[in-house]
């Protein structure tokens, strides 16, 4: 296949390129820039010399429908504006943005406060949960890519929710990633005398990945639901753990929640339950496309503790568009994706 991806000087892009570069099936990936257009990518990033020795192309609509597959790895706000002139054209097209997720188009202008991409195109794209959504994956020719922590907190939880073993109308979710999550570009929140030594909560009941975990609670558990979602800021550089905190139902034991997701996701090779022997914790998938999970309950107060572990450059970002191509052009959805995580 041949590939181009857009944003590619971003962490999103250049963890798409690592993943793509043994990928059995891409023949060939250009690297196309808003910014940076002639410059050497091996100059911006010296790790990949002798590997994409290649100059950052100017976008160009003539030579991107050239392609059969094309990342965009952009801030929010420019794919939906860049990739509809593309559809109905030659390539399939992966957003890793969040320009096409939600398909309320006021709750986008609400959220992320910029103007929405036309209606028309939100409602054509596909919501890229891999897991849960492969059918139509499979058919779409533009994916919505999940953000991190919806994808992070989703896979925990939709299981127990659609199965009705917890009570989603109190549920509260406490989420905390690394700093790459920010982007490469600084700024005072990700300054290292900022980040280092400390831990910041940031974005409180505001957000942007709010309405995507309520519509994803709703488009595949069956029943809309409010949820509380914070997020907070750790001195790391991967990594996200989302702690998501439920009441869990009349009857229902931890046993039960236990092999509901072993159950959901016994024929998914990218999930992970963690039985209560194994430590977790966040470098346990760092580099990977892993998604761990393990669940407790409190018999004190019969609330259960769902906790979820991702990489958020991989599984919640570059890992999961490359398994959401594989689906898109029915290969093995785990090709390209096998790295063994980077624990050390």
């Amino acid at each position: 296949m041949k590939i181009g991806i857009i944003g590619a000087s971003g962490y999103g892009g250049l963890e798409l390129i690592r993943l793509l570069h043994n990928h059995r099936e891409v023949e060939q990936v250009d690297l196309f820039t808003s910014s940076d257009e002639g410059t050497l990518f091996s100059d911006k990033y010296p790790h990949t010399t002798n590997m994409y020795n290649q100059p950052l192309l100017k976008i160009d609509y003539a030579l991107l429908n050239s392609y059969d597959v094309l990342f965009a790895s952009t801030p929010a706000g420019v794919t939906s504006h860049l990739l509809p002139p593309l559809i109905g054209n030659g390539p399939k097209l992966i957003d890793l943005s969040g320009d096409f997720r939600l398909k309320n188009t006021a709750d986008y202008e609400q959220w992320y406060k910029k103007t929405p991409a036309p209606i028309e195109v939100v409602e054509q794209s596909a919501y890229g949960l891999t897991e849960w959504n492969s059918e139509a994956i499979n058919k779409a020719q533009l994916i919505a890519n999940p953000g991190c922590y919806p994808t992070a907190v989703l896979l925990s939880i939709l299981p127990l929710i659609k199965e009705r073993l917890i009570d989603a109308s109190a549920l509260v979710i406490d989420a905390k990633s690394g700093v790459s999550g920010a982007g490469n570009t600084p700024g005072p929140m990700t300054h290292f005398s900022e980040t280092n030594e400390n831990f910041s909560i940031y974005k409180i009941h505001e957000h942007q990945h709010i309405p995507e975990i309520e519509q994803g609670i709703e488009q595949f558990g069956i029943q809309k639901y409010p949820v509380t979602f914070t997020t907070h800021l750790v001195p790391m550089t991967r990594g996200i753990m989302a702690t998501s905190y439920a009441p869990v139902n009349e009857g229902v034991t931890e046993g039960q929640l236990v092999n509901c997701l072993k159950e959901t996701y016994a024929n998914r090779p990218f999930v992970r339950v963690m039985d209560e022997s194994m430590k977790f914790c966040t470098k346990q998938v760092a580099g990977s496309n892993y998604c761990d999970i393990h669940v407790k309950v409190d018999p004190r107060t019969n609330r259960a503790t769902i906790v979820s572990v991702i990489d958020n450059l991989v599984k919640g970002a570059a890992g999961q568009a490359v398994q959401n191509m594989n689906v898109q052009f029915g290969l093995d959805e785990t090709t390209g994706l096998t790295q063994v995580p980077l624990f050390i």
